[in-house]
């Protein structure tokens, strides 16, 4: 049995919580670019009236559509970010559970992109699409390296971009670690090594 706060209770924690969203972000994908279709195939389907809704969308881009096309450099992006937040996990400097819980949506939500962003979907660019979004016609029959949004939100009159599951979780899971950098006290390594140095001072004082 795992024990609480163990390196190996928060590995597990974290890899479980990473399985859950990429899970969960790709079954989505999965199931409303099946039902909605393609972008442009069918219109949105409103769950609140001109304010949330399904419509598929698809970004070849970061957040908010930036750096179309740059399907390379995002996924190497992807990968020194995949390591670092592996080798941060495993390297054991935090013994409470938040820092597992929030690096696995993080990593949850970078694999399922990620996915989309290899073609990993299996999607193909077709005349659809060539003669809908004006894409160049030699991309027809072409692996799409695209990530599939399909949840729609509206601020008044503004669109906010399109995103998915794994956005949300990106987005949530960085805040998160954000706050927790700002806030949180000293990890309990940097704690123990303080209070070793100031035993040992405090032992060279008095020897003196």
């Amino acid at each position: 049995m795992l024990k609480p706060h163990s390196r190996a209770s928060r590995l597990t924690l974290f890899f479980l919580v990473a399985l859950v969203a990429v899970v969960a972000d790709l079954a989505t994908k999965h199931w409303i670019f099946g039902k909605l279709g393609r972008p442009g195939e069918q219109g949105v389907l409103w769950l609140i009236d001109d304010v949330f809704g399904l419509q598929t969308s698809l970004n070849q881009g970061a957040a908010f559509g930036l750096g179309q096309g740059q399907i390379p450099l995002f996924v190497a992006l992807s990968g020194i970010a995949l390591f670092g937040i592996v080798w941060w996990v495993a390297s054991d400097v935090s013994r409470t559970f938040f820092l597992p819980i929030t690096l696995g949506m993080i990593v949850g939500g970078i694999l399922g992109n990620l996915w989309d962003r290899l073609g990993l979907h299996g999607m193909v660019w077709t005349q659809f699409d060539a003669d809908v979004w004006s894409c160049e016609r030699e991309m027809v029959d072409q692996p799409m390296y695209a990530v599939r949004d399909w949840i729609l939100v509206l601020i008044g009159d503004y669109h906010w971009p399109n995103f998915n599951i794994a956005d949300s979780c990106l987005v949530c899971g960085c805040i998160l670690v954000g706050g927790y950098a700002l806030l949180a006290p000293a990890s309990p390594r940097l704690s123990e090594a303080a209070a070793e140095t100031a035993s040992e001072s405090s032992d060279a004082e008095e020897s003196r």
